[in-house]
């Protein structure tokens, strides 16, 4: 389980093919060393296993399957990616996001991402089938970032970022027209279900 806090970035040194599934290799800095086997890390919101890392290169590797490929946007990486990245929640630290799995249900396409003043306005493409997952001011964890809706359309959903979060995470290297990963708020997926079960919809 995350938050959607990001705790810090990491670079894309490798994504090896390795028949049906694909090794990636993540230069994570100081964080190399506070790792341990079978960790669970989100890369870009995607929760991802540990399998190798290397305290004086600073480095650390993850094992895709097949089925993450295709779900997410990490078979687009290229070495020298940015990528967000969170350890797994700790139950003695502040909840400061919301309810992240790791999980990603979908890639979103960004329509716009543009500044305004010192905020920057960022609209990613809302899939049909996912419509009624978000609400206005309601939580949307976009590459791993847990981010407010500020305003939702059938087709489309905005969140304002502020200056902080641009410099911190991976948004900055992003452009319309790119592909991210997108987790829905765990609540409301539940609360479809439960309403499609009881009306067998």
């Amino acid at each position: 389980m995350f938050t959607g806090l990001i705790e810090c970035t990491g670079t894309v040194l490798s994504l090896e093919a390795r028949g049906e599934s694909a090794r990636l290799t993540l230069k994570v800095g100081p964080l190399a060393a506070e790792l341990t086997e079978g960790e669970s890390i989100a890369v870009n919101g995607c929760c991802l296993t540990v399998t190798e890392w290397d305290i004086s290169q600073q480095t650390a590797c993850f094992d895709l399957l097949m089925q993450t490929l295709k779900v997410t946007s990490l078979g687009d990486l290229i070495p020298g990616s940015l990528v967000n990245l969170e350890r797994a929640m700790s139950m003695s630290a502040r909840f400061g996001g919301h309810f992240v799995q790791g999980h990603v249900d979908a890639t979103v396409t960004v329509l716009d991402w543009s500044p305004h003043g010192q905020d920057y306005r960022l609209e990613v493409a809302l899939p049909a089938e996912y419509a009624g997952l978000v609400i206005p001011k309601g939580s949307i964890c976009l590459d791993g970032i847990s981010l407010t809706a500020a305003e939702v359309t059938s087709q489309s959903v905005v969140c304002w970022i502020i200056p902080h979060t641009f410099q911190v995470t991976n948004l900055h290297t992003k452009a319309a027209g790119m592909r991210l990963n997108v987790e829905f708020d765990l609540l409301g997926k539940y609360v479809r279900n439960l309403m499609q079960a009881q009306t067998g919809t």
